[in-house]
């Protein structure tokens, strides 16, 4: 299996009944950008099985890390919620993906859309003194259905704030938007709705979506991909690829097995 990487399972976290997140080792030639996802899995039966998985942890980090959700029947995530410390995954040996800053023409705000685990390629990002080189404001927004799912992103962003390299940065310009659908919380609605009534703007004390200012990644569910593409297409707003750099950019190799 050379086009894998063997690598151990260091520590496996439980978030919910429907996330986990794990850490494992990484191999010194294992090289992506932030951002990126590659396929991981396990081998099964003597054979690969693979899905494709966002980095979480950033490219200067000696391990890597994964947020997964938990599908019950799912080919891989039925299997890969039991994995424990000193298990062995495999890592395709070649990353790829849109998220990434290069295809974005410069700006002066980053917005980072995520629904569920979608927040994996942001969590890279975040951890990566490029990005707040490029921008002068970064609006991380993570939308679950339930206050307990925001649990990964919340924990993540406090360690951050608590670094030495990251906290003057995020003090700075890093502005975190936890919302949730379908419990009491102190931000509530779907990311589209909040971008179109304004409202998540007038929540963070910004000014609304400007076609000369903003840039946007998005990673989710295909319905509120698909939704927030069109809306921002209708704004002008051009999406980007490794070819031609635009406004917006999608991830769309979203875990849901």
């Amino acid at each position: 299996m050379s086009a894998f990487y063997r690598e151990k399972v260091l520590s496996v976290r439980h978030w919910t009944d429907t996330l986990f997140s794990f850490r494992a080792t990484r191999d010194s030639g294992f090289r992506f950008q932030n951002g990126q996802f590659a396929m991981i899995g396990l081998e099964v039966e003597g054979r690969p099985l693979l899905r494709a998985y966002s980095m979480a942890s950033a490219n200067h980090e000696e391990e890597l890390e994964f947020f997964s959700i938990k599908v019950a029947d799912g080919p891989l995530t039925s299997k890969l919620q039991k994995i424990r410390e000193g298990d062995e995954i495999l890592v395709g040996r070649k990353a790829t993906g849109t998220l990434i800053t290069d295809n974005l023409i410069p700006g002066k705000r980053l917005l980072l859309l995520s629904t569920g685990t979608g927040l994996a390629p942001f969590a890279s990002l975040i951890k990566d003194p490029d990005v707040y080189e490029r921008f002068e404001t970064i609006v991380l927004v993570h939308g679950c259905r339930q206050v307990s799912e925001l649990a990964y992103g919340e924990e993540l962003v406090a360690k951050l704030r608590d670094d030495e390299l990251f906290g003057p940065l995020l003090s700075e310009k890093l502005l975190y938007y936890p919302t949730v659908t379908r419990e009491p919380f102190r931000n509530r609605g779907r990311i589209t709705d909040l971008i179109s009534s304004e409202q998540l703007f007038n929540d963070i004390h910004q000014s609304p979506l400007d076609i000369e200012t903003d840039r946007i990644m998005m990673c989710g569910s295909p319905a509120m991909l698909e939704e927030l593409k069109q809306m921002f297409e209708s704004g002008g707003f051009i999406e980007g690829s490794g070819n031609t750099p635009g406004h917006f950019v999608i991830e769309k190799a979203f875990v849901e097995r």
